[in-house]
């Protein structure tokens, strides 16, 4: 058995431990692609400048355009008293401000959390969540989301998503250049073999910076799971709200979720597309059968 706090240790480890990758990959083939593009500093400060605005936007407008595509409303609090006791308790219980409260009208169990820091941030719940918990079920789920936003998972995992976006880009245009023939000039000596290494590179390196993501990902959920058990002291609750959701959902009938889609997927409790052992690979969110062992082994 493990304690909330090895748990939470463990894999606060690990992702930094797969950011630091993630950027060493990031600046290799910003290099690289400097160095088979030309162009010396001013290619590097205009790629660093294109990233940055990336960055910028994602960090100031990205939470509204979520909240707005995923069709979550603001929660009336007279309508939902259980919710906003749930928010303010696990709220005060992190030692954060008070976030703001949506509700997104669906059937699946699902909430998230968004927001640039600790003090714009907002949780949103479906009904379906609301519908399907009892109440220590539903504040552990809260409580999981509270932790998200408590470890900064919203501007960490937006910093993976820049990156590897940033990689994509670069290994795109790189592959466009070779087989149309942009890099024509460049096939003597050794710059035959740097566009072999780079084309090699650029198909490589997208995958291997979206499988980082995949697992920076799953480590963040992880950690958020062991950090709301910590909160609420109560991992078989949180657990019993994974076993309830897993069951939702492998029933073939249900419906997918409205509005979620490949960009918000990663900030839902849980993965909101249907499960399988292929999908699995690429899923943001860890299997809900190993997420649940491990809380139910925590004390």
């Amino acid at each position: 058995m493990a304690s909330f706090f090895d748990e939470i240790s463990r894999n606060r480890l690990k992702s930094i431990l797969l950011m630091c990758i993630f950027s060493a990959l990031f600046f290799f083939i910003i290099y690289f692609f400097v160095l088979v593009m030309g162009g010396g500093p001013f290619a590097i400060a205009l790629g660093g400048i294109i990233v940055i605005a990336y960055a910028a936007f994602s960090y100031f407008a990205g939470s509204a355009v979520v909240l707005k595509v995923s069709g979550a409303k603001p929660a009336d609090k007279s309508q939902y008293p259980t919710l906003y006791a749930a928010v303010e308790g696990l709220a005060a219980a992190s030692q954060i401000p008070m976030p703001l409260v949506y509700i997104i009208n669906d059937p699946n169990p699902n909430a998230f959390a968004t927001g640039r820091d600790k003090k714009h941030a907002s949780v949103a719940v479906t009904s379906g969540l609301l519908s399907m918990m009892n109440k220590d079920e539903l504040q552990g789920v809260i409580a999981h989301e509270m932790s998200h936003i408590y470890n900064n998972d919203i501007q960490f995992m937006m910093l993976a998503i820049v990156f590897a976006g940033a990689i994509g880009l670069a290994a795109a245009i790189i592959r466009n250049m070779f087989f149309f023939g942009g890099l024509g000039g460049n096939r003597r000596g050794n710059g035959g073999l740097i566009l072999i290494i780079g084309l090699a590179l650029s198909i490589i390196a997208p995958i291997v910076a979206m499988m980082i993501r995949l697992a920076i990902s799953r480590r963040r959920e992880y950690m958020a799971d062991a950090n709301g058990a910590r909160i609420t002291r109560d991992p078989q609750s949180l657990a019993s709200a994974l076993k309830k959701i897993e069951g939702f959902t492998a029933n073939p009938q249900t419906p997918p979720m409205k509005n979620a889609n490949d960009v918000t997927s990663s900030l839902y409790f849980s993965n909101p597309f249907k499960a399988s052992s292929i999908s699995n690979l690429f899923s943001t969110h860890p299997p809900t059968a190993e997420r649940i062992k491990r809380l139910e082994a925590m004390y």
